[in-house]
Formats: C-alpha cells, structure tokens, sequence
C-alpha cells in the first residue's frame, strides 16, 4: 500500500510540467503574432511623371486616296488586228511615244485609193476651169449664150467641191493610217496591256489598251466635312496654300515630301455632307502610284501652354477618363480629366491637371484613393511633342485604378 502511494505521488508533478509547458507555448505564439499585426506594409512603389507644359501644334487627319495627275486612257480609234506592243508593262514613257501598233496595210490601201481618187478630181477640175477661162471672153462678145457661161461656171465649181471632198477622204485616210500607231498623250507611267498581240481591237471594244498616268506630282484626295470646308473657306486662298500637308502611307511612315492645297470639288455631296479635295505631293523616283491610301495631317491651329502626360498614364473607367496624381505627403489622388488632342506618346489635358503635378504611369493598379505611395521618376521617358502626333482616339487599354467609391464586396474582400 505504500509502494502505491508512493507511485502516484511521483507521478502527479509531470501533468502539471505539460501544462505549464504548453501555456508558455501559447503565451509566446500570441506576443509574437501582435508584434507581426503591428507592422504595417511598406508603401507601394510607383513610377511617375510631371505634366508638362507647352506649345503644342493641333492637327486633323483624312484619309485619302492617291491618284495621278492626268490618267490618260488609251484605246484605238480604228479597228484593225494589233501586231505589236513597243513598250514593257509599268515602264515610264514619254509624250509621243509609239505603245501599240495597228496593221496598217487595209489603211494604207484605203489611203492610196483616196488619192487616186483625188487626182481625177483634179483632173476635171483643172478641165473645168480651162473651159472657163476660154468661154469667159467670148460671153463677153457675145459669142457663146449666156447659158453656155453659166454651165461652164456650174462645171467649174461642181469639180472644185469634187476635189475637196476627195482631199477631204485623203486626210481621213491618212488620219487613219496614223492612228494605227498608238501613241502617248502624255509623260508618264504606263499600266498593264490589257489587249495582247492578235487581239482585234477597234473603238467599240469595251476595255482599253492600257492607261498612262502623270504621278510627278501627284495628287490625293481625300473628304472634308461642310463644317471643315467652310472653317477653310474663310480663309484666304494664300494663307490654304502655305498650310503644308504631310503624308502618312499605309505601312504608317510619314511621306518625306510636303504637300499643299490644289483645289476642291465644284459641289458638295449631298449623300455624305462631304466635300472632296485634293492636295499635290511632289513624287520624284515615281515613288508613290495611284490607288494607294495614306493619312492626309494638316496642322490646323497651335495650342498654347498644353498640358500634357503619357497617354498610359490616363484610364477609362465608364466613359470617364482618369488619373492618379501623387500629391503632398505622396498621397494619391484619383482624379477625372477632360482630354484633347494625342502628341506622339503624350496627351493633351484640357481640365483636372496643374503643370508640375506628378502623376502615376506605372502601378496604376496599386493605388487607391488617400493611399501613400513611394514614387520614383518613370524609366521610360515619353517622346517630346513634335509634329508627329496621333489622332484623338480613344485610350489604350491599360488597368484602371480603383474608383473613389468600392462595392460593399470590395470592402469586405480588403478587411479580410
């Protein structure tokens, strides 16, 4: 019975030992995890950038479609079999120059006719007015009836109308004959053959020969608005002249030469409300071609003290755009903005901005209203505003920043 007791008083002081053991446990563990509620997240680092201030050019931009000065088309004016193509397709040929030919024998054979034909009528013409010259004095003797004059008068002149009427077929002859060679009107490039060797050709085919095209300079057209026309109209026709045109092409290079006003369409389009104008381009080498299309860019007014920011720095958030300014004690700012114009990667802010302010580019999506941020300078520095600018369009897609006003589930999302 004393060996009993004796046990369980050993035992009982290692229940004890496990329990102080495991409070000092739990009592370490909950210190611990306050001391870790207590420090707070450092501030989230953005890249930001000043608003700058500036003058900046205003620009409108049409597309437009290229064209050639003078599009002659070429077709035959006399039927007949081609024998021949002087010139390769596309090849630059001057005023003057043979590009098809006729075969020419039916016309020079037709032409031969008509002067022989010609030369009878001369015959009786010059018979005509010998028997003339003769009757004359003897009417005048009284040796020939009147009669007799007049039908040598009448003869005289029945043969000189025959003998114009045959020169007449002699140079409609030769007109045709020369028309057998087809030749350029113009300078300038010639199309694709659209007739091959063989072919009968004549004024009644439907499809002509080729075109050839003056492209030095150049023209393109492109569509003004009524409003835009009248705004242009007003002003004088030197000061439309000096305004220069620069030409974008399609794979988005901007045209190294200049263009200027050239004229306007006669009407207005009552189906569009549009005008069309055209603009020349100076074209050395033939660089450009009728058919292209590019973007007209007019520099229409300037801008004075613009501001402006990156255009990644702008969200669109339910039709609205906004900013995230990084204000005193590098506190955010969620602010709408009222923008304009685009200027190469920059765009103009009409309201909501002051120059020198600093706004978000970069980590848009980690701020919120009130929150304090540690900004640094935006590595990648926008292009300066220049000549070059973009469009008005709408922004690019980037990660909005969070509205002023959270749903009740963003809330609770944020407590947790």
């Amino acid at each position: 019975m004393n060996g009993i007791l004796l046990q369980c008083c050993i035992r009982r002081p290692f229940p004890r030992l496990i329990l102080l053991t495991g409070f000092l446990a739990w009592s370490i563990f909950l210190v611990s995890s306050c001391s870790k509620a207590k420090e707070a997240p450092p501030p989230p680092v953005v890249e930001v950038s000043t608003v700058i201030q500036k003058d900046v050019p205003v620009y409108k931009e049409w597309i437009g479609t290229i064209d050639g000065l003078v599009n002659a088309t070429i077709r035959a004016q006399v039927q007949g079999y081609l024998i021949k193509q002087n010139y390769r397709d596309g090849d630059v040929v001057k005023k003057g120059q043979v590009l098809f030919e006729i075969d020419p024998r039916t016309f020079q054979a037709t032409l031969d006719q008509a002067k022989g034909q010609l030369e009878a009528q001369q015959a009786r013409w010059d018979t005509a007015k010998a028997n003339l010259a003769r009757i004359k004095p003897l009417a005048k003797l009284n040796a020939v009836s009147k009669k007799d004059l007049d039908d040598s008068m009448g003869t005289e002149q029945a043969a000189r109308a025959g003998v114009y009427a045959a020169q007449a077929t002699v140079d409609k002859a030769q007109l045709d004959l020369e028309f057998t060679r087809i030749i350029s009107p113009i300078d300038g490039i010639a199309g694709l053959a659209k007739a091959q060797i063989g072919n009968l050709v004549g004024p009644g085919a439907t499809e002509e020969l080729t075109t050839v095209s003056t492209v030095d300079p150049i023209k393109v057209y492109f569509q003004l608005s009524e409003q835009e026309y009248l705004q242009a109209a007003k002003r004088s026709a030197e000061s439309r002249e000096k305004k220069e045109a620069e030409l974008i092409l399609a794979d988005g290079s901007v045209y190294p030469e200049k263009g200027h006003f050239a004229f306007a369409d006669r009407q207005v389009d009552v189906t569009t409300g549009t005008i069309k104008v055209a603009g020349l381009f100076p074209n050395p080498g033939n660089f450009l071609r009728p058919g292209q299309y590019g973007k007209i860019r007019v520099a229409t007014s300037v801008r004075r003290g613009a501001l402006l920011i990156p255009q990644r720095a702008v969200a669109e958030i339910q039709g609205k755009y906004m900013i995230a300014v990084v204000g005193a004690g590098n506190k955010v700012d969620i602010r709408p903005v009222k923008t304009a114009e685009r200027v190469a990667d920059l765009w103009v802010i009409l309201e909501g901005l002051k120059p020198g302010e600093r706004v978000v580019v970069e980590g848009i999506q980690k701020v919120r209203p009130g929150m304090v941020v540690t900004p640094k300078m935006f590595a990648q520095q926008a292009d300066q505003p220049g000549e070059k600018p973009e469009s008005a369009a709408e922004p690019e897609a980037a990660v909005p920043p969070s509205a002023p006003h959270t749903t009740p589930e963003a809330a609770s999302a944020e407590k947790r």
